[in-house]
């Protein structure tokens, strides 16, 4: 219970630091799908420079119980930036595969397909909007 409180908490402070939301914007915070260890994160994706960078906030295990990973804190996307309607690019830290992959970022409503391929094989994970 203790860590579901602070799971809740970690989400409503981060819309402090959070950019304004539009419609087709990959900015905001979005909850991953699950990695091979079955969390899921919180990325908050927002203005660094003259692009946008995304952030782990928050690491989240099977229990919905926060968890402790060397990746909260991380910048794990950045340089991302518009190239279509609704469509965006940039750079993508595999922590599972310690590699920086090119990232295509497609944003519909509040779901985005994240992409990414290291040499021939490539893989996505569907996002959905927190904030």
């Amino acid at each position: 219970m203790r860590n579901l409180l602070v799971s809740i908490l970690v989400l409503f402070a981060v819309p402090v630091f959070a950019v304004p939301v539009e419609a087709g914007t990959v900015a905001g915070l979005w909850l991953t799908g699950p990695d091979q260890k079955g969390q899921v994160g919180h990325i908050l994706l927002a203005p660094c420079g003259a692009n946008l960078c995304g952030t782990v906030v928050t690491a989240i295990d099977k229990a919905g119980r926060s968890v402790k990973t060397p990746n909260v804190g991380k910048q794990v996307i950045w340089d991302v930036k518009e190239v279509g309607a609704d469509r965006f690019a940039g750079q993508m830290h595999v922590s599972h595969f310690n590699a920086t992959v090119k990232g295509q970022f497609l944003v519909s409503g509040h779901k985005m397909t994240v992409r990414g391929c290291l040499g021939p094989v490539c893989q996505s994970q569907v996002w959905t909007r927190l904030k």
